[in-house]
């Protein structure tokens, strides 16, 4: 298996919406891109595959390693030597793969976060860097792209954390801001035991409503003549506030089950999102 196949095949079984937005495009973009998902997934997987915590800190330090090593010319993993491709076709800097690394680490160190102000730390780091990386894949013309990529990394984030509220209270983590909880008569004991509430229903309204404060400021933000470029965003943008319109309409049981879209109808918000994006002349 080559490195890209590997990386491939890393981003294909996770079943990530991500996924889905990265076959509308050109050869090289599609393999750097894979190879930055894959990357993600690697030390996402550290965190939350390994119940050792000194165990899966010491995994995040070889891949700091691996990263400066891969920035050298000299990977030894195969997600390292296929991200030494997209370096060698992009302008991608080694500091946001550490930064990632940064944010990675956070789930050891954090369990819950006093103010949102703090989550956003997380949120950068866990994504809004990642969408500057794939910034410089896709390519743009105007630094306002940055400020898109910035905003489209918190709202996937708080999508992903609205989503997922039961499944990371059972693993013990609450990212859902303390003071925000308060403010809602919310216990923290309450959201670890897997309770439902009509107060949890009305706080995930309100968080809701902040996630979709940050999709319109990417959409904001995001020039007309970048638009086209940043497509696979748009695709991504798309498949994730069609999730939250799902958790919305489904009275928002996220303590009861998880949402998600199937895969053909992430399919077809991808098609029909990456049709409506023209070339701007």
């Amino acid at each position: 298996m080559t490195p890209d196949e590997y990386c491939k095949d890393k981003a294909s079984k996770s079943g990530s919406s991500f996924y889905y937005s990265f076959l509308f495009l050109p050869e090289k973009q599609r393999q750097a891109i894979i190879a930055l998902y894959a990357f993600c997934r690697e030390v996402d997987d550290a965190v939350d595959e390994i119940s050792d915590a000194d165990v899966a800190r010491k995994k995040l330090e070889w891949w700091r390693f691996e990263i400066a090593q891969t920035f050298k010319g000299e990977a030894t993993h195969p997600v390292g030597k296929a991200l030494q491709t997209a370096i060698k076709n992009f302008d991608l800097h080694e500091e946001y793969f550490m930064e990632i690394i940064d944010g990675m680490e956070m789930d050891l160190d954090q369990f819950s976060y006093q103010e949102f102000k703090h989550l956003a730390l997380y949120c950068h780091r866990a994504a809004s860097v990642v969408g500057l990386l794939s910034v410089e894949i896709f390519g743009y013309q105007d630094r306002n792209t940055l400020k898109y990529a910035e905003n489209l990394g918190m709202a996937l984030q708080l999508t992903n954390i609205i989503r997922d509220v039961r499944e990371d209270a059972e693993r013990g983590r609450i990212y859902l801001p303390q003071e925000d909880l308060q403010k809602f008569n919310i216990k923290k004991e309450d959201i670890l035991d897997l309770k439902s509430s009509d107060e949890l229903i009305a706080y995930l309204k309100f968080e809701t409503e902040r996630a979709r404060q940050y999709y319109q400021q990417a959409m904001d933000a995001l020039p007309d003549g970048d638009r086209y470029s940043q497509r696979t965003g748009l695709i991504m943008a798309a498949i994730y506030e069609a999730t939250l319109d799902e958790i919305e309409n489904d009275g928002f049981k996220v303590m009861q089950h998880r949402v998600s879209l199937t895969p053909l109808r992430k399919l077809w918000i991808a098609w029909r999102t990456a049709r409506k994006q023209k070339r701007f002349k």
